[in-house]
């Protein structure tokens, strides 16, 4: 018997070995960013603390998402497709399983797969998957939390600004904010990272989901941030994107036979642009640079915070974008009030945001390329041996679930609080960290009716539910300017028809009533006119 207290003390130490070698987690997502805007996939903004990381780690240059905010939300919290999980349009109720507009009881988020695990979780920025209907940050498995419900904000005298701090909703400028007369970017990271103290303190691995709401409109920054950037893009958007395509090229991040997709037709050429409007669209332009560019330096904090805490070099950061870049408001954007001030609101507009996507075709929304291709850099230093490499395995948001749980040696449950769970959808991204395949069936997609199917390098995609199905080779034109459907029947038919059996298989059917997204949508449409 006198063994048995000396065996129970090996197990302990053996355990907290093993704790101590688990890594920490840092899942850091962006909204309303294109595939091009980071230095390291093409952009002129500057971005030197996300070129850090991806010069000592690994750049996906196939990642996707689901091509709006909730829904990818949804995906990246769950390791499911976002209908699901309940969350197939927005946060509204469409009267349909798929479409309930928040987190239902058949998911669970990655802090409720962690915390068993010993895990401590934090979230920090936008939520947006049902505070609404109560289900929250602290609801679904995060010890603390900073967030916001639903909208971005930039400024505490926003309209829409309103904050939540571990459950409870507090004043803009409560003394336990860490930060006062805030910049919301600097706001998530200053808490999170007061958050990630608790963790050090007790001795414990943790999981941060930092939701930034940069680049969403409107799009606000400090002065001296948006002066930083004027006059920089009255060079216009043709030149612009011209030096991201090239760029792009000489990097490796796209392939240098795949086609520029062309100037949509809404979007003026820029010799047509009138010089005081050429002004204007800089101005916009400039805006959008600076909030990116801030974004960079609060990752600068996040990394500066993780090392003077010492768990810097065995924390997995994994950094992505919600979607495409926005072309709602249309190709002339939006410019009211004082886009430094609170009350402003800005839109980027279309006649940018194809140059956001570059070198794709069109934006959030939509399932082409350029609704759904995302930046993801992957940055482990004990656990990623490559530095300043490239993958180009497809790989999606419903992978980071899985990854979690490969590196930290959680479980994922079939049954939690008497609910029973829908299994993962993902697959680990392990593999792909050492440059290894990833070995999946396909990937789905669908928001607003817009869909696609990718199996390998076949791509199937369709814009609204009565779009006529167009076929691309991924490999050779990623870019979807050759529609091969035509020339190839037999191959629509067959992806088409496991497009539609996943649909049916994962809530994406029945559709949402009228009154839930296809209002939406509508509403939406209306607004762009």
């Amino acid at each position: 018997m006198r063994l048995l207290p000396a065996l129970l003390s090996t197990l302990v130490i053996l355990h907290s070995s093993f704790a101590a070698e688990r890594p920490n987690i840092v899942v850091i997502l962006v909204d309303d960013m294109g595939f091009s805007d980071l230095g390291c996939y093409g952009s002129e903004i500057p971005t030197p603390n996300l070129d850090a990381l991806a010069k000592n780690g690994v750049r996906f240059t196939q990642f996707y998402n689901t091509a709006r905010c909730c829904p990818t939300r949804a995906a990246l919290l769950t390791g499911l497709y976002s209908h699901q999980a309940g969350v197939g349009h927005m946060t509204n109720n469409g009267g349909q399983p798929g479409y309930i507009g928040h987190l239902n009881d058949s998911c669970v988020t990655i802090a409720e797969v962690l915390k068993p695990a010993g895990y401590f979780t934090a979230m920090t920025g936008k939520w947006h998957v049902g505070q609404q209907a109560g289900v929250a940050p602290w609801t679904r498995g995060f010890d603390r939390s900073l967030n916001a419900a639903a909208g971005g904000f930039y400024f505490p005298t926003h309209p829409r600004a309103e904050l939540w701090l571990n459950g409870e909703k507090v004043a803009n400028d409560d003394k336990r904010l860490v930060i006062q007369n805030w910049y919301s970017t600097d706001l998530w990271v200053a808490q999170g990272l007061q958050f990630i103290d608790e963790a050090v303190t007790v001795k414990k691995p943790f999981y941060w989901h930092l939701c930034f709401n940069a680049p969403h409109f409107s799009l606000q920054a400090p002065a001296e941030d948006i002066a930083q950037f004027r006059g920089k893009y009255k060079a216009g958007w043709g030149a612009i994107r011209d030096a991201r395509y090239a760029k792009q090229q000489q990097l490796g991040i796209i392939d240098t036979a795949w086609e520029k997709s062309p100037r949509p037709k809404d979007v003026k050429a820029w010799k047509d642009v009138s010089s005081e409007e050429q002004d204007r669209f800089d101005h916009i332009m400039a805006v959008y640079a600076a909030v990116v560019h801030h974004m960079d330096k609060a990752v600068g904090e996040v990394v500066a915070g993780l090392k003077q805490r010492g768990v810097f070099d065995n924390t997995l950061i994994l950094f992505m974008s919600d979607n495409g870049g926005n072309a709602e408001s249309g190709p002339n954007g939006k410019t009211n009030g004082d886009p430094s001030e609170g009350s402003s609101d800005w839109f980027c507009g279309e006649s940018w945001a194809f140059v956001e996507n570059t070198p794709f075709r069109l934006y959030k929304h939509y399932n082409h390329e350029g609704g759904i291709a995302s930046p993801l850099i992957a940055h482990w230093p004990q656990g990623i041996a490559a530095k300043n490499e490239l993958r180009t395995q497809p790989a999606h948001l419903i992978d980071i679930m899985a990854t979690a749980v490969d590196v930290t040696g959680a479980t994922y449950p079939k049954e939690f609080k008497g609910h029973a769970i829908t299994p993962m959808e993902g697959r680990s991204l392990v593999p792909a960290f050492a440059n290894k395949s990833i070995d999946r069936d396909a990937l789905y997609w669908e928001h607003e009716g817009n869909a696609a199917i990718r199996v390998g390098d076949d791509k199937l995609v369709r814009r609204g539910r009565n779009g006529e199905w167009e076929l691309y080779d991924m490999h050779t034109d990623r870019t979807e300017l050759h529609d091969l459907a035509k020339s190839q029947p037999g191959k629509v038919k067959a992806l088409a028809d496991k497009w539609e059996a996943w649909a049916e298989r994962a809530h994406v059917k029945p559709y949402p009533n009228e009154g839930g997204g296809k209002k939406k949508a509508k509403d939406r449409k209306k607004a762009a006119e």
